[in-house]
């Protein structure tokens, strides 16, 4: 429908043709069918958590949300439309939000002022509280307020973690969800403040925990998209909307066993009685008698415990060796180039004009000084936006690659140029004597014998390389150590899962040791 200038075209049909524009806009938008959403696998049951049957496909009661939201805005917009996970380090998913790795976030994500700063949420999706958790042999702490003079853990960034600091009691804050309950359960914290949904897979399943006092401090799941996407966020306001109303979140819900009478705070606005009815509620947000009734699929509350029993080393050691491949992609990929550009930084540090000296100096100094992870944040998130004003892009695996190369590289130089100055001088002026020139003297006599001395330590900065690109997982590049900590918060299996992994990097890194011996052998200067 369009209006004419004059016509007397009502709100509402001004309203319904804004609505036709932004669904043609968002139809156009996700022409290729899928739904990105960002979340971490790391974090575990419920939210995201490897499936006990399949080690490789992520399950929770948000990767079904997802699905069901896809499927929802697809059939609003007439296109078909699917939802597809987006593995990212939990701290950092508003930064990829802001950097359209994917469209919105769907990860356990607080609505609080803090984050409203960052991004803009859609309506609740679930209504969670804060649960203390103790050890089962404790009777100093009944509640909260017992904990003035004692330890508590949780996650760092959560609303339970600003609630304890309000309070003033010591905190130690953990980035994931499942080593403070480990922790707790080894004596080395007096209590575990977390969300109900993490107490009801982790505090609530272990025999040595226990829950101390009730459920308080409400607050709410919401998905969080960029807050120039207005469009979509009104998209997946009216999916939940609708998802509310037919049933379905209070199904996903009830599987996962998050259902409980809070959940009748998620109904709002002109549609409440028949949300409020979908979601397993009467008109004055009392649970109906089969509200929580168990639907088909309910999934286990200890399905850690499960996959723990289930997992086999021909399930979980493929996808671990997989991992390791993109660790051996990243480290030969960033020291070759890392090689190359400390030789022209020695180079250039040795032998140029002045101006080349001295900015050669600089590098060495600046990337020596520099923390590599701030490198890989500056260049995958900060440079990102001056790319982006060229229309360009540059890949998590590329900027991976680029960030070691640069920061190795200063070390590098630093070896190459202590080699080349142990070539004793009478080298230079017996090449002369045979009439080479400077150059054919370095390429010839000189850089050899600089090679040799240069092995050894150039193996153990490749070696120390393999461990480093453990770092990359903060900007969305999934490598062997990510991997690991994945598998093992989502089964236990932190000993077997550990040990395999160790192997996997001695099997990457002591042949390099063994290759440079080796070589130091059969290139040494006749005795």
């Amino acid at each position: 429908m369009t209006c004419l200038v004059g016509s007397q075209c009502s709100p509402k049909a001004h309203a319904a043709e804004s609505s036709d524009r932004k669904d043609r806009s968002l139809a156009q938008r996700f022409a290729s069918g899928v739904l990105r959403w960002g979340g971490d696998a790391e974090g575990g049951a419920p939210f995201q958590l490897r499936d006990p049957q399949d080690p490789g496909r992520v399950i929770g009661f948000e990767v079904e949300l997802a699905d069901a939201l896809a499927e929802s805005i697809g059939r609003r917009l007439r296109i078909p439309l699917e939802a597809e996970f987006v593995q990212y380090e939990w701290t950092s998913l508003p930064l990829g939000l802001d950097k359209c790795d994917f469209d919105c976030i769907i990860s356990g994500f607080e609505i609080s002022p803090e984050n409203r700063a960052a991004v803009l949420f859609s309506r609740p999706y679930y209504i969670y509280s804060q649960q203390l958790v103790v050890r089962r042999d404790e009777r100093r702490i009944a509640d909260l307020d017992d904990c003035a003079d004692r330890l508590v853990g949780t996650m760092a960034g959560s609303a339970a973690e600003r609630l304890l600091a309000a309070r003033s009691i010591k905190t130690v804050a953990f980035e994931g969800q499942v080593e403070p309950y480990l922790d707790l359960g080894l004596g080395r914290l007096d209590a575990v403040l977390l969300d109900t949904p993490i107490v009801a897979f982790y505090g609530a399943t272990d025999p040595q925990l226990k829950l101390a006092g009730g459920r308080f401090g409400h607050g709410g799941y919401g998905i969080a998209s960029r807050k120039s996407d207005r469009a979509l966020s009104e998209a997946i306001d009216e999916a939940l909307g609708e998802l509310m109303a037919d049933g379905p979140l209070r199904e996903i819900l009830v599987r996962w066993r998050l259902w409980n009478a809070d959940q009748a705070r998620l109904a709002r606005g002109p549609n409440r009685r028949a949300e409020r009815q979908g979601l397993g509620f009467d008109a004055d947000g009392r649970p109906l008698a089969d509200g929580g009734a168990d639907v088909p699929g309910m999934v286990d509350v200890n399905i850690i415990a499960a996959s723990a029993q289930a997992w086999t080393f021909s399930q979980y050691a493929p996808l671990l060796v997989k991992a390791a491949g993109m660790t051996v992609l990243l480290t030969v990929c960033s020291m070759l180039l890392a090689v190359l550009i400390g030789l022209a930084v020695a180079l250039g540090r040795m032998y140029g004009p002045a101006p080349v000296r001295w900015l050669s100096l600089v590098y060495v100094e600046f990337f020596r000084g520099v923390p590599l992870l701030l490198v890989l944040f500056f260049l995958y998130f900060g440079l990102a936006h001056y790319l982006a004003e060229f229309h360009l892009q540059l890949p998590a695996v590329y900027t991976a690659i680029l960030g070691f190369a640069l920061n190795y590289a200063a070390y590098e130089s630093e070896i190459y140029r202590s080699a080349i100055l142990s070539a004793p001088a009478r080298q230079w002026d017996a090449a002369r004597a045979l009439g080479m020139s400077d150059v054919l003297a370095f390429r010839r006599v000189i850089f050899p014998q600089a090679l040799r001395t240069a092995l050894g330590p150039m193996t153990n900065d490749f070696v120390a390389l393999f461990k480093d690109t453990s770092l990359v997982s903060v900007i969305a590049v999934r490598e062997l150590t990510k991997e690991y900590l994945v598998l093992s918060r989502s089964s236990f299996k932190f000993v077997e899962l550990g040990l395999l992994t160790a192997s996997l990097y001695l099997a990457m890194s002591v042949p390099l040791g063994y290759l440079s011996r080796y070589l130091e052998r059969r290139w040494a200067a006749p005795q």
